[in-house]
């Protein structure tokens, strides 16, 4: 009775998008999985492109006076500019054109270009630093790098993470409290219940990037927040305001951060490890004669790395799935809003094709199904009393 009560109210759910908008959702999400293999080709390419023109043979030469860890680090930083500016037009098609034909994005494409010339620049400047790091334990550690290398992965993205929400994030948003009203009180008694600050939760204008329905939390420790973005805040009833804080409270209360952190670096020692022996076979198909330890090298090691990374997304999405469906848990046992929830989901079944498969979901999905997540919520529901499905 219960199950039959379950399928009932998530059909429910589903119903409540038409066949064109489940058609475009479908088409959106199958296009962004075809880009994954789009992406590595242009990466491919774009490697190809710069060891065949010498530009980092002609830097390095012209730096062969300078320090080591100079030189190391201005190659570094000319590689991810270059790269940078020759996938410009593939950057542009996948982050504005497209989104712009999906109704995913309203941002002008100046504002776009504006914000993508200083994440170019944090890259050159962020990236390079961490590249000289992994050259410096390369040279320092020997056949041993790609262990250390892990290490270094874990304090980067956790230098990252302590930094974000101080630095690098309020350049491309303006966080700001939550105007005073019922959804203010409502969300920080949620949190307080929960023991985070009320100046740990916000509200960002994340429509000037996107028009995605969504939230996050980002930082760790005494810089850690939840955000809660005004495309949300404006097309969400009370309710679903509720349940979404009770989601991104259950990241930040259950720790997720770390376990990435934990599981990413981990990774990384698995991917630097292949690295350090698919990098002479690969370096040979690109042309280049450049060592593991020669920064002129550059491209071909960024390219195997991301290479190997793109394959591990299985891993990673799994990882990812597991902390959503955990945070959903949450939320319906502290917010007790499981229709609320269905409905916040269902908003962002625009953007995520809400009926895919398990070998799909497995693959590529950062987050459960849509459809799975409310059935997930609606299991809770009638194990605890039930109530009115979706009209």
């Amino acid at each position: 009775m219960v199950a039959s009560r379950v399928e009932a109210d998530t059909q429910a759910w589903i119903n409540t998008l038409s066949s064109e908008e489940l058609a475009l959702a479908r088409d959106y999400t199958t296009g962004n999985h075809w880009l994954i293999l789009v992406g590595l080709l242009v990466s491919a390419l774009v490697t190809w492109l710069i060891v065949r023109s010498g530009v980092l043979d002609k830097v390095s030469g012209k730096l062969e006076k300078r320090g080591w860890a100079l030189r190391t680090f201005l190659i570094a930083a000319v590689f991810l500019v270059v790269d940078t500016l020759i996938t410009l037009p593939y950057s542009i098609y996948t982050g504005w054109w497209r989104e712009s034909q999906y109704g995913r994005t309203s941002q002008p494409l100046g504002d776009f270009l504006s914000q993508g010339a200083i994440s170019l620049v944090l890259s050159a400047l962020l990236g390079g630093l961490f590249l000289l790091g992994v050259y410096w334990l390369i040279r320092k550690t020997g056949r041993w790098w790609w262990a250390w290398s892990g290490a270094l992965v874990a304090g980067a993205v956790a230098f990252l993470l302590l930094l974000s929400p101080v630095l690098i994030e309020p350049l491309f948003n303006q966080y700001e409290p939550i105007p005073e009203g019922e959804v203010r009180e409502a969300v920080l008694t949620l949190a307080a219940e929960a023991g985070v600050p009320e100046d740990r939760v916000f509200m960002y204008d994340g429509s000037r990037q996107s028009n995605n329905f969504t939230a996050n939390v980002s930082g760790v420790g005494g810089n850690a927040r939840i955000a809660i973005s005004d495309v949300a805040m404006d097309e969400a009833s009370l309710d679903e305001v509720i349940a979404v804080t009770g989601h991104e409270i259950g990241h930040y209360v259950l720790g997720h951060v770390w376990r990435s952190v934990t599981v990413i670096s981990l990774l990384a020692v698995v991917v630097f490890w292949l690295t350090a022996r698919l990098y002479p076979w690969f370096a040979k198909r690109f042309g280049t004669d450049a060592e593991l330890a020669d920064p002129r090298g550059l491209p071909v090691l960024v390219f195997v790395i991301s290479l190997l990374f793109t394959f591990a997304q299985p891993i990673t999405n799994t990882m990812t799935r597991v902390g959503e469906r955990e945070a959903d848990a949450y939320s319906l046992e502290h917010a007790n809003l499981p229709d609320a929830l269905s409905g916040a989901l269902i908003k962002t079944a625009e953007y995520r094709y809400p009926l895919a498969g398990p070998l799909e979901e497995a693959i590529f999905y950062t987050h459960p199904t849509v459809e799975n997540r409310v059935r997930a919520a609606m299991e809770w529901k009638w194990r605890n009393g039930g109530a009115n499905a979706a009209e």
